[in-house]
């Protein structure tokens, strides 16, 4: 996973072992689009360089549908031993569509923890609501930053030069 943050000592690396006769079955993993080969100035499609990415086969994938995202909280619930209402579970998938399935899936304990806290026994609206409030998903964080960064100690984001796409994925 992440396969975009290998280096191209890392990328020269594999394309060696795959070239021997012992070849390893490689499965990699990325979320970008066109990025910078990290450690150099050259862009390349998912941030991987092209003789490596020939030899791949690329499986494409497609967002989850509210649904599924549904289903896959409801599963984690029971795996957590986490009771939630409907309308819970309604609030966080509509969270996790919104957001990511990874921040919505971390609500759960935390939404259990306030729930716990105030002694019930089902994960309810408004200790999703209070967990949203206290923790931020990566778009707000990013917002934030963006807002407030000049009142940060060691500021590096130019005003009108930023670049903020890796950031918005």
């Amino acid at each position: 996973d992440e396969v975009h943050m290998l280096d191209m000592e890392c990328f020269s690396y594999l394309n060696r072992a795959l070239e021997s006769d012992l070849a390893p079955v490689l499965a990699v993993a990325t979320n970008r689009g066109i990025t910078r080969i990290r450690g150099t100035n050259y862009k390349s499609p998912h941030g991987i360089p092209i003789d490596l990415l020939d030899r791949l086969l690329i499986i494409s994938t497609v967002p989850y549908t509210e649904k599924e995202i549904r289903q896959i909280l409801k599963i984690r619930c029971e795996e957590e031993d986490v009771e939630m209402s409907e309308d819970a579970l309604t609030l966080l998938t509509k969270i996790g569509v919104e957001t990511s399935l990874r921040y919505a899936i971390q609500m759960i304990i935390a939404s259990a923890l306030v729930c716990a806290k105030r002694k019930g026994v089902e994960v309810e609206v408004e200790d999703i609501k209070k967990v949203y409030s206290l923790f931020v998903d990566v778009k707000r964080s990013t917002q934030f930053l963006v807002e407030y960064q000049n009142e940060f100690l060691f500021s590096e984001m130019q005003d009108n030069d930023a670049d903020m796409t890796d950031a918005r994925t």
